[in-house]
């Protein structure tokens, strides 16, 4: 028996074609890292270019943003379908669609470069999203698409290994990528994919740091809590941070099962229409703001967190508000940013209420449970922002914290946000298949 195996496993390692399909693989992790540091240059870029506009001219977002919401809704509908908002939600379904026609419906080349093309623009009118969530189907997409080329069977495996790679290489974060695709994708783990996924996670990492070297998300920071009113501040933004964000899911969820039935369907006969006001609303909310609430709102984290500017009281609420009606208006975009954002300004809030806690340990907790209120993914929220933010000195806390939003955010919103999106697609296709 073990004479029969080793020549099995020495056939394998020397056939052509396993070495063939294990560089196409490996090709496409590569792919994946390359493309989601492009993807995040260019994000920025453009929303610097947004920036600028608005300091010039504080009232363009209020002509501009109807105008970029609706020809993203159109794009999205006419050129892109199933590019449509984060694309996490797209990632889960085609792991549980066993069709390889519906699978490559939502993974498929087109709908890849119009996920791109369209966040861009999307962040090119102000919309408060993010790219990370687009860069997990687009990792996914281009890991499916390398398989296919290679031969290569396993497509719900190569799915959860380019979602991995596409977290691990937009945030330069390898082990928020590999704890996303167990606790966020798969809800579980099959030990025949553990393989593709690191691999994948390691290769889009090596590609990743060989454009913009080694570097935290949201640069490096020391502190750390000590005192038992810490340990008070872990409780307070835990459970604010997890009702917040679980009203936030229940909201986005339950407006978009209500929105064929509201304003007499227009939403779902005039999608164009709706989108211009929802980027209406997101522009208003902008000028009111200043203009903290468009965009990423990486830069306002970043600041809270470095001492280097302080969120007003009511950034946290503007800037979920402004984040709903972006998710709700059909556009492409991600959450993961703008939720780090909202989060950072919770902590911030509630800073002055526990002032012998440091401001950035409070905005860093702010961060974690809002996130894990949002996606219910507590492991990953933590390690994402310890990662993200290189202290290794705050990981109880902040495990403490995520767990603790966990819990309320679950009696919020009984369904994950991302699962509940799935089911949506997951439905949509099978109807199409019926048809």
């Amino acid at each position: 028996m073990f004479k029969i195996r080793s020549r099995r496993a020495r056939h394998v390692w020397l056939s052509t074609t396993s070495w063939r399909q294990r560089l196409v693989f490996w090709a496409g992790a590569l792919a994946v890292g390359l493309v989601a540091v492009g993807f995040a240059l260019a994000a920025d870029r453009v929303q610097e270019a947004f920036d600028h506009a608005v300091g010039v001219m504080p009232y363009l977002p209020l002509v501009l943003s109807p105008a970029v919401f609706a020809l993203s809704a159109w794009a999205t509908l006419r050129w892109f379908p199933n590019s449509q908002g984060s694309g996490i939600p797209q990632a889960i379904a085609a792991r549980h669609l066993r069709d390889p026609e519906s699978r490559r419906r939502l993974l498929a080349p087109r709908t890849m470069v119009g996920k791109i093309l369209l966040t861009l623009l999307g962040l090119a009118g102000g919309a408060s999203i993010g790219r990370e969530g687009p860069t997990v189907q687009v990792g996914a997409a281009l890991m499916v698409g390398c398989g296919n080329l290679a031969g290569l069977g396993g497509q719900r495996g190569l799915v959860l290994a380019g979602a991995a790679a596409g977290v691990a290489a937009a945030f330069n974060t390898p082990l928020a990528g590999i704890v996303f695709a167990i606790e966020e994708m798969a809800r579980s783990y099959e030990n025949r994919a553990s393989g593709l996924v690191m691999v994948a996670v390691v290769l889009a990492g090596i590609s990743s740091l060989a454009v913009t070297g080694n570097y935290a998300y949201f640069g490096r920071t020391d502190m750390a809590i000590t005192q038992a009113q810490g340990w008070v501040a872990m409780a307070v933004c835990g459970v604010v941070g997890g009702l917040a964000g679980g009203l936030f899911s229940r909201a986005v969820i339950e407006a978009g099962r209500l929105l064929p039935l509201w304003l007499g369907g227009a939403a779902v006969r005039r999608p164009v229409v709706f989108a211009a006001s929802c980027g209406l609303i997101i522009a208003l909310i902008g000028v009111a703001a200043g203009g903290l609430t468009f965009g990423t709102g990486y830069h306002a984290a970043r600041m809270a967190l470095d001492g280097t500017g302080d969120l007003p009281w009511w950034f946290a609420p503007a800037k979920l508000a402004a984040t709903a009606v972006s998710t709700l208006s059909g556009i492409p975009g991600g959450l993961f940013a703008p939720s780090l954002s909202v989060g950072a300004g919770i902590g911030s809030a509630l800073s002055p209420l526990l002032s012998d806690v440091p401001g950035p340990a409070m905005i860093m907790l702010g961060m974690v449970a809002y996130f894990a209120g949002v996606t219910q993914s507590p492991i990953t929220a933590f390690v994402i922002v310890m990662e993200m933010t290189a202290n290794q000195g705050m990981v109880v806390p902040l495990m403490a914290s995520a767990m603790i939003a966990y819990g309320v955010s679950r009696m919020v919103c009984p369904v994950p946000l991302y699962h509940a999106l799935a089911r949506r697609f997951i439905a949509a296709a099978h109807a199409v298949g019926k048809h």
